[in-house]
């Protein structure tokens, strides 16, 4: 009988694919297990076993596969399915859900080696120069991969010359599969086996009395065995010896000391976890956790409502102390990599080790350590706290989810597929495991909030601060008025001055808040009006003073910083608005004794930026904190006891629905980094409209209102959460052909939805990286059903792609757009 396996490749392929395998092969081999495959003429994928079965394809004949990766399945069932559920309700493939949810390492990679052809006779005076190098290369290695190639002949592209000489027969082409997970070995020593017995030790060490340094390092080792029970680490021996490596080299070469290797993991934690060090709870944060019991108990998602600094953090803690107690897996979902940096400290200090770091700053070796440890429940992966990628870890016993700022938009992948929220694909996740699932914001979305209102959520509330602490007093500043009467110095009002200048005499710290990155957005010239453009994107380059260069924020051109303007000649170039560098500069000015550190996308690429510049403002090194809306996420600050807002209306007037939500929830969670210690902080707001509805509810609290508001105005204009939305985009580089296949698309949208469909429109940018883009909005009402709306799409989607020049028109589908 013959066997097949049907297997998922990592590519955005709609259909599964099926290869032959022997019946030895088909006993070994199980759902979830990777296995190497051909794909095309010389391609090598890792393909991921779906089904094992009996049935050859109908259509092409089956190849065997190459090799079988794993001893014992890498996902698990329920991560398939929930990969199903994700690649269905977002419109995309499993392949796309695959190469996502796995760490990189996972997915061999084929790489083309270059060798030899031995079977053939080569003439070299028939061989070119570039050729000749090759040939001779390979004379004295008995491999070439494509990059060496490309170096020995000091040539970009190689394959031309790899043609040449694959046609005269002188080299032939190899795919090769490496595994790019490497384990951490650490080397240790001991003394060699001949130096056991205490006679020859003496000898050993009369021997070299001569050689002081290895004596030195014989005697360090003694001592380090006799305090230390552990093994010894080569980096401590020579630390403690003072001896460089080659010495210890020496030794090990003479089999004084015998060197070993023990694999380790990248990402561990030293000190002892205290779960008496928890927080004893307040009455109100109690209540709010009784009451999450009691969603638990309804088998609902539990929304907890709390006010900035309430709290919150307590009550997950104790729901997780719960949770693992009963042997079960927890997950805590956090929207930026910057307060993961903040919590693992916390979680570290009340359950030690069982704590795992999971998010893109690691590198690819400590993730794939913490997929194992998840995968093998372990004990140190019981608490995985991570951003949204963490949710496609193996959880074997997932017993709790918390995600944490729940409202945030960072949820949200963009690109590339799979574009899903980690907020609802956790929901769903939690289900499939009959997990119990906790949501928590002091600004929750207007759909988490609608959905606990309507009873299908449980709610829970904290309407105090712990510690009850007076919420941060507000203000609105008014700086068309501040310009008129000529009090502004730089971007910053005579109020907010006088404020900084008073906070910082007490000793205390200040953040201030401008969500825009860089020195300026824009450089203009004062004679022409001219703006130096971006040529592969419709928007302006934007100034980033500290590298003196202009730079676009969507595809990373750049270039210096000109003299004088391009267009006219003149040297008058000037900036209009202005980013967070901006700030920090007028800050330095005003106030030069005074320590200013910026936290944006510029400053925190490195793996520990973010902990550092944390830590710094943390340990009080740093008096004042500019950043973008990095600042704003739950980071929890003690000694901070005012917030500037330097300009609210940069995020009010922006061309998208959720504009007034965002607004409200940013400027409430960047007010809550005010006084969350015993002292009640302040918060000024400066804004060219200080009679804004949304500033007058943040500045009043008042969330209900907000709400009431956005959901009648959302019902009048068909918009979540009263309807679904998806969004699609059209990419294309010629300007026409897009805007003849966008117009047929929406045509036969209209056909069937009729007045639900928005556009085809251009976005604001509507030019990236030399594609344009156009959008078409599909408004889903509550009574339609969201699986038979997709397959109608589709269906329009296989018409469309059957139209020779609209096939190279890219459609991206966006569900449930934010």
């Amino acid at each position: 009988m013959q066997y097949f396996v049907n297997v998922i490749l990592p590519i955005p392929l709609e259909k599964q694919f099926t290869y032959a395998i022997t019946v030895e092969e088909a006993q070994v081999l199980s759902i979830g297990m990777r296995v190497a495959v051909p794909f095309g003429k010389s391609k090598v994928y890792t393909g991921l076993v779906l089904k094992v079965h009996n049935d050859p394809p109908e259509i092409y004949e089956a190849k065997p596969i190459h090799q079988i990766l794993d001893d014992t399945f890498l996902v698990n069932e329920t991560q398939l399915k929930h990969w199903q559920w994700i690649a269905e309700y977002y419109m995309c493939t499993l392949g796309e859900v695959f190469r996502s949810a796995v760490p990189s390492a996972f997915l061999l990679e084929s790489e083309t080696l270059v060798l030899l052809n031995k079977e053939s006779e080569v003439d070299e005076n028939d061989l070119k120069d570039d050729e000749f190098l090759v040939y001779e290369a390979l004379q004295h290695q008995s491999m070439l991969r494509v990059h060496e190639v490309a170096a020995i002949i000091d040539r970009k592209n190689a394959l031309p010359i790899l043609n040449q000489l694959i046609t005269k027969g002188v080299v032939i082409l190899k795919e090769e599969i490496y595994e790019q997970y490497r384990p951490k070995l650490v080397r240790y020593v001991k003394l060699g086996k001949s130096y056991q017995s205490e006679s020859a030790l003496e000898a050993l060490l009369n021997d070299l009395q001569r050689a002081p340094k290895q004596s030195q390092v014989i005697l360090s080792l003694f001592q380090l065995e006799a305090t230390s029970k552990k093994p010894i680490k080569v980096a401590e021996l020579e630390k403690n010896s003072g001896a460089s490596r080659a010495i210890i080299k020496t030794l090990v070469d003479k089999e004084i000391l015998e060197e070993y290797f023990i694999r380790t993991d990248r990402v561990s934690y030293d000190g002892e976890g205290d779960t008496s060090n928890l927080k004893r709870l307040n009455e109100y944060q109690e209540e709010a956790l009784l009451a999450i019991r009691q969603s638990f108990e309804k088998n609902k998602v539990a929304l907890l409502h709390g006010v900035t600094s309430s709290g919150k953090t307590e009550v997950y803690v104790e729901l997780i102390e719960e949770c693992i107690n009963a042997g079960k897996q927890a997950l805590y979902l956090l929207p930026e990599i910057a307060l993961t940096t903040q919590l693992i400290g916390r979680l570290q200090d009340y359950f030690g080790e069982k704590v795992s770091v999971f998010h893109s700053k690691y590198n690819i070796q400590e993730r794939v350590e913490v997929y194992n440890n998840v995968l093998a429940s372990k004990p140190k992966a019981q608490i995985v706290i991570g951003a949204r990628s963490a949710l496609f870890l193996p959880f074997a016993n997932l017993g709790l989810i918390v995600v944490d700022e729940e409202h945030e938009s960072s949820f949200k992948q963009f690109d590339p597929a799979p574009r899903y929220h980690a907020r609802d694909s956790a929901i769903v996740l939690g289900n499939l495991h009959k997990a119990n699932i906790v949501l928590g914001s002091a600004t929750p979305s207007i759909e988490s909030y609608h959905n606990a209102l309507s009873n299908k959520y449980g709610y829970a509330q904290i309407t105090r601060r712990f510690g009850n602490v007076l919420m941060p007093e507000m203000e609105l500043v008014d700086i068309k008025e501040q310009h008129r009467k000529k009090r502004m110095k730089g971007h910053f009002s005579e109020r907010l001055l006088l404020e900084i200048t008073e906070t910082l005499e007490l000793g205390e710290q200040v953040i201030l808040f401008q969500n825009r990155r860089g020195f300026a957005p824009i450089l203009e010239c004062d004679t022409c009006g001219h703006s130096p453009q971006c040529p592969n994107c419709d928007v302006s380059l934007t100034y980033h003073q500290y590298k003196k260069q202009l730079r676009c924020h969507y595809c990373s051109h750049h270039i210096a910083l000109p003299e004088s303007c391009q267009a006219c000649g003149s040297p008058t170039l000037d900036t209009k608005g202005f980013g967070t560098e901006q700030v920090e500069q007028e800050l330095k000015m005003l106030f030069p004794e005074v320590k200013v550190a910026r936290m944006d996308l510029d400053t925190t690429r490195g793996k520990h930026a973010y902990a550092k510049i944390i830590t710094s403002f943390e340990q009080q090194e740093v008096d004042v904190l500019v950043g973008t809306q990095m600042v704003t996420k739950g980071l929890d600050f003690r000694n901070v006891s005012l917030v500037g807002i330097m300009n609210a209306d940069s995020l009010l007037n922006f061309p998208d629905y959720r504009a007034h939500e965002r607004s409200f929830q940013l400027l409430t969670q960047v007010a809550g980094r005010a006084g969350r210690t015993q002292k009640r902080g302040k918060v000024i707001i400066q804004t060219y409209n200080p009679y804004h509805q949304i500033l007058r509810q943040v500045t009043d609290g008042n969330f209900e209102g907000m709400f009431k508001e956005q959901l009648y105005e959302r019902e009048q204009y068909k918009y979540p959460p009263h309807n679904k939305v998806i969004q699609i985009t059209f990419k294309h580089k010629d300007y026409n052909r897009l805007n003849e296949a966008t117009e047929w698309f929406a045509k036969g949208l209209r056909n069937i939805f009729a007045s639900n469909v928005l556009g085809p429109e251009y976005p604001p940018v509507a030019r990236i990286r030399n594609q344009y883009l156009k959008h078409v909005l599909l408004k889903i009402p509550a009574g339609q059903s969201l699986a038979k709306t997709k397959i109608s799409i589709k269906r329009i989607e296989k018409s469309f792609n059957a139209i020779g020049s609209f096939r190279s028109v890219r459609v991206i589908y966006n569900v449930d757009h934010i």
